[in-house]
């Protein structure tokens, strides 16, 4: 088939090179012309605008949208309403809310363009691997365009989830799942690191050990073990933590529906956590366990002994008011 591919991120070049492998004409356009120059040496065909775009395919027109969640996407549909005509379909592929797709839907439906919504995981390893893909929007749409989301999946690996917003709902839930397995994750190999046996523990080898047999074997484990190889400490890491906020919309919708999202919500929170530095929440816990029980505190500046103990703590006069 034929279709365009706008926008080529981290996510969306490689996607364009394996529906290039898979027999498939590409259009490509993008912001910044360099990698579009990149593709068309793989055989994609190179547009140098929207307008171009739609003059490059033919009807009935496939655009897919690989671009960040937001009004940037909204401005692009706005384009492509008025270049595109009746019948021609455009594919959402980035992380959108599926509120936004209700909405989109129904701003092109008066147009007669066809709008699907596609949640898409896989990162950067989808080229080789494929890309898990969640459809939602028209049945007749999603089957026309099938034969695109097959060569971009693996094997038994997409699914037509309902109408407009049901892909992206899923997406949503799947990336709230995420957190909170990256969570675990997470917290397990700081618990293993600060034991007695950290200084011992070869935590790259207890991360491959545990993706053999193991009931908490994952891919995402595998990836650990993979970052702890090439960096035990993982010193040349920051722990600052962003998120691209669907897991703040599956929190949401946690609420909205009176589900209880613990874990998940605990997960997110602790992200949020991690891009602060001396959080004055934390100074307000110091100061009242210091207040009532007379419990040591850290000056600013002063660091941490790596057992949890104070280095250079004090205690005020009134440290002996406990209650």
């Amino acid at each position: 088939m034929k279709l365009a591919i706008i926008g080529l991120g981290r996510m969306g070049f490689n996607m364009a090179k394996r529906l290039l492998q898979g027999g498939h004409a590409v259009v490509v356009f993008n912001r910044s012309a360099d990698k579009v120059t990149l593709l068309e040496k793989e055989g994609a065909i190179g547009a140098a605008s929207l307008a171009d775009v739609a003059t490059l395919l033919e009807p009935t027109r496939i655009v897919w949208l690989m671009l960040p969640a937001g009004r940037i996407i909204d401005d692009h549909i706005d384009e492509l309403g008025r270049l595109l005509t009746r019948g021609d379909i455009i594919i959402d592929g980035g992380n959108s809310d599926y509120h936004d797709d209700l909405r989109r839907s129904e701003k092109l439906a008066p147009l007669g363009i066809h709008y699907l919504d596609a949640g898409v995981s896989g990162g950067i390893w989808g080229l080789k691997i494929g890309y898990c893909t969640m459809i939602g929007g028209e049945k007749s749409i999603y089957s026309h365009v099938e034969p695109i989301i097959r060569t971009l999946a693996p094997e038994q690996g997409y699914l037509y989830c309902g109408g407009s917003g049901a892909g992206h709902f899923v997406k949503m839930v799947h990336n709230g799942i995420e957190y909170a397995l990256m969570e675990a994750y997470g917290e397990g190999f700081q618990i293993l690191k600060a034991s007695a046996y950290g200084q011992d523990l070869d935590l790259t080898a207890v991360a491959s050990l545990w993706n053999h047999g193991s009931v908490i074997r994952s891919w995402l484990l595998e990836l650990l073990a993979d970052a702890l190889a090439a960096d035990p400490q993982l010193d040349g890491i920051s722990g600052y933590v962003e998120d691209s906020g669907e897991a703040r919309w599956t929190v949401k919708e946690a609420i909205d529906s009176g589900v209880a999202a613990d874990v998940m919500a605990a997960a997110l929170f602790k992200r949020f956590n991690s891009r602060q530095k001396d959080v004055f929440a934390n100074k307000v816990i110091a100061a009242l366990r210091n207040q009532f029980g007379g419990h040591a505190v850290e000056r600013a500046g002063e660091d941490r002994r790596q057992d949890g103990s104070g280095a250079g703590t004090v205690r005020p006069a009134r440290a002996g008011k406990a209650k």
